[in-house]
């Protein structure tokens, strides 16, 4: 039985009423979201608030196991007021990294539009279909080949670019939510203090040590980033992000208290 500590309980009651609040909106995921920092939909609050939004009821109940499992130790360890800060810190800086990548990432697909409008060749549209959707490729590989042998189909041409600017303006008003930058900065934290703790991590069928474990779960968090699958909509770098910051924030009070001594 999980014995819940007194920031890590008011977390779990924040998160769960966020959530069913928030289904009762329109848009139940609103204004609280985070969204890229160039969309209209973006408010300077939704980096800390996207935190306390998830997109069901699975999400909400991962990341919330989460958080009572590993959460009570370094509660225990570091009082209330310090716990509260570093999840806050390593989901805020989650966000902001993410959101910077997601940044890049829109920029880079309307520049890659705009050189297209410019010279619409199979060429250009092959460097847009790599760049940005990558997996959408066979589906693009006979519209390639037909403006290869047309390349002055105006009707073609025209079709490419509102398929491209339809692909650039969903990114634009996709949101992220969730509090998982600030739990993988306490699995980091977690596997800091207690690396040699025996955990079972799905799917292994045998227990492994949580300083292991992160290491595991980075890779995995790096390698499912890079290698994006038709249909993911993980935020793998955001999870990456949260525990780069943890690791920073764990340096920089372990130095500290180091100076004290």
């Amino acid at each position: 039985m999980f014995q819940l500590t007194p920031t890590v309980r008011n977390l779990l009651i924040a998160n769960v009423l966020v959530f069913f609040i928030s289904l009762q909106l329109p848009n139940h995921l609103g204004f609280l979201a985070l969204y890229p920092f160039a969309s209209p939909l973006f408010q300077v609050w939704q980096p800390l608030t996207y935190m306390f939004m998830h997109g069901g009821i699975g999400h909400l109940f991962s990341n919330m196991l989460g958080l009572i499992v590993f959460g009570p130790l370094l509660e225990q360890r570091w009082g209330g007021q310090r716990f509260l800060t570093y999840w806050l810190i390593c989901g805020l800086g989650a966000g902001l990294l993410y959101n910077g990548l997601r940044t890049y990432e829109l920029n880079r697909m309307y520049h890659d539009i705009e050189v297209f409008r410019q010279d619409p060749t199979d060429i250009h549209l092959l460097d847009f279909v790599e760049h940005n959707t990558p997996e959408a490729e066979d589906s693009y590989a006979p519209i390639m080949r037909q403006l290869h042998k047309t390349p002055d189909d105006a009707s073609l041409i025209s079709g490419v670019l509102t398929s491209m600017e339809t692909v650039y303006a969903r990114g634009m008003v996709v949101p992220m939510v969730g509090a998982s930058g600030a739990l993988f900065g306490i699995l980091l934290a977690f596997a800091f203090f207690f690396p040699n703790t025996t955990l079972f991590m799905f799917p292994l069928p045998f227990p492994i040590k949580a300083k292991y474990m992160v290491v595991l779960y980075g890779l995995y968090e790096f390698y499912t980033g890079v290698e994006r699958t038709p249909g993911d909509n993980v935020a793998h770098f955001a999870h990456l992000g949260g525990m780069l910051v943890g690791f920073i924030v764990l340096m920089f009070w372990q130095r500290n208290r180091a100076r004290l001594y």
